[in-house]
């Protein structure tokens, strides 16, 4: 039936805003919660969004999204999970390790679908990946687990250096295995590893002014939100003093980053987003195993490595997944 003539069957125009009004009430809401902001989310919310539309949901015609983003103050992350459940979503996302584990000490009922680097059995988010248990359920994205991988890169880019630096936020709950498995890597390939924290932008700016003291050291950036939130700004900076970095994702290098290892982030998000919409279409977390994104991409940007003064070797150029001149 058409709009106009489901309006005039209702007994005119004039209950159509009450009607619509009663439409939206009556969508589900999804909440969304984030150590980011909303202008640092777009690739994650947009992936969402693709999931969404696969299995028959889009964003303001039958379903809502309650974002909510912690704009890196993650002490703030439990307060915002608490005030989407006052919001009755039915369904909650987090955006990574800290946001997840917020949202599962603010509800043990509103289902929780996640996207995380850490393992979510080892820190007790799921019981099992086949049977996670409980309300949660999500995409475990394999990007602790490639921190080594990512020194051993760097290290076969740069083997004169000694040192390793690595960029970590100390608010991060799982900052300390991060370190922990780079700290192992950067033993066996005899480097030192050198340890920068920053928790903000002003942070952020004052590490890579002590980094770039003297000569400049190789730097990890961690796969911590945050850091992905401020992709621009360590971009700038790497650039800026000169450092060669390696970073989590492809949407570093896609900004002038001299490379990235790490999962695909849209696909993760995106099957994040079908996974919310089976839960709202009647699938229970505990009946969705959770997924993992297994697979890595090498992404390059030669352009960069150019201005740098650096030369791939050819073996590293041979296994990039992309490089972008």
């Amino acid at each position: 039936m058409k709009r106009r003539e489901f309006i005039t069957l209702l007994g005119g125009a004039a209950t159509w805003p009450v009607v619509a009004r009663a439409q939206r009430a009556a969508m589900p809401v999804i909440g969304f919660l984030s150590p980011g902001s909303p202008e640092a989310d777009p690739l994650r919310l947009s992936a969402v969004q693709r999931g969404l539309k696969e299995i028959g949901y889009v964003e303001g015609q039958n379903v809502e999204i309650e974002y909510r983003g912690a704009r890196s103050q993650y002490d703030h992350l439990l307060a915002l999970a608490v005030d989407l459940i006052g919001r009755q979503v039915s369904v909650i996302i987090t955006v990574g390790s800290a946001a997840t584990l917020a949202a599962q000490a603010a509800t043990d009922t509103i289902p929780i679908v996640f996207a995380m680097g850490a393992d979510p059995v080892q820190f007790s988010v799921v019981s099992g990946l086949n049977r996670p248990g409980g309300n949660i359920t999500g995409v475990y994205a394999l990007n602790y687990a490639v921190m080594g991988k990512r020194l051993e890169l760097l290290h076969e880019l740069v083997p004169t250096a000694g040192t390793i630096a690595v960029l970590t936020n100390p608010s991060s709950p799982f900052t300390e295995a991060e370190t922990k498995a780079l700290d192992e890597a950067a033993g066996a390939l005899g480097v030192e590893l050198r340890v920068l924290n920053a928790a903000n932008e002003s942070e952020i700016d004052t590490a890579f002014a002590t980094l770039a003291k003297g000569q400049s050291v190789p730097l990890v950036v961690s796969s911590d939100v945050m850091f992905t939130n401020q992709r621009v700004r360590l971009v700038v900076l790497a650039a800026r003093h000169a450092i060669p970095a390696i970073y989590s994702y492809r949407d570093f290098p896609v900004a002038g980053g001299l490379m990235s290892y790490g999962p695909d982030l849209a696909d993760a998000y995106r099957q994040v987003g079908i996974y919310t919409g089976r839960i709202l279409k009647g699938s229970k977390p505990t009946d969705l195993p959770v997924q993992q994104s297994v697979k890595v991409e090498l992404i390059i940007n030669l352009n960069t490595a150019k201005a740098l003064g650096i030369n791939f070797p050819l073996p590293l150029l041979g296994r990039a997944d992309e490089a972008i001149e």
